[in-house]
């Protein structure tokens, strides 16, 4: 009996992870987040854990809460759709913000 593949992170999961990893990575809780970008702590628990598609305003308030572009969320999340794609990533993105880890250009931002 062969194993069905499995699939690919949804768009959903690929954001909340990110979410989840700069929220984490600032030590922050879900409970500060949520408060702040006046989202429920429920709602925004799903959303890190890919449950719940995130609306384009809840994604600005969340990456605002979180102090980080929306575009930088995007832009981590569009790169690491790319890699499952085999997509290259474009030259035109700033060396300093590819090289590294999520911290590490989390830490760019600050």
């Amino acid at each position: 009996m062969q194993t069905p593949p499995i699939a690919p992170p949804t768009l959903r999961e690929h954001i909340g992870d990110v979410l989840r990893q700069i929220r984490r990575t600032q030590g922050r809780t879900l409970r500060e987040v949520s408060s702040e970008a006046q989202v429920s702590l429920g709602y925004l628990s799903e959303v890190e854990r890919g449950q719940k598609e995130a609306s384009s305003e809840l994604l600005a308030a969340i990456s605002q809460a979180l102090g980080v572009p929306l575009s930088f969320v995007l832009r981590e999340v569009a790169d690491r759709i790319a890699v499952i794609e085999g997509v290259d990533i474009p030259d035109t993105v700033p060396a300093l913000m590819m090289d590294g880890t999520l911290e590490d250009r989390i830490t760019l931002l600050s």
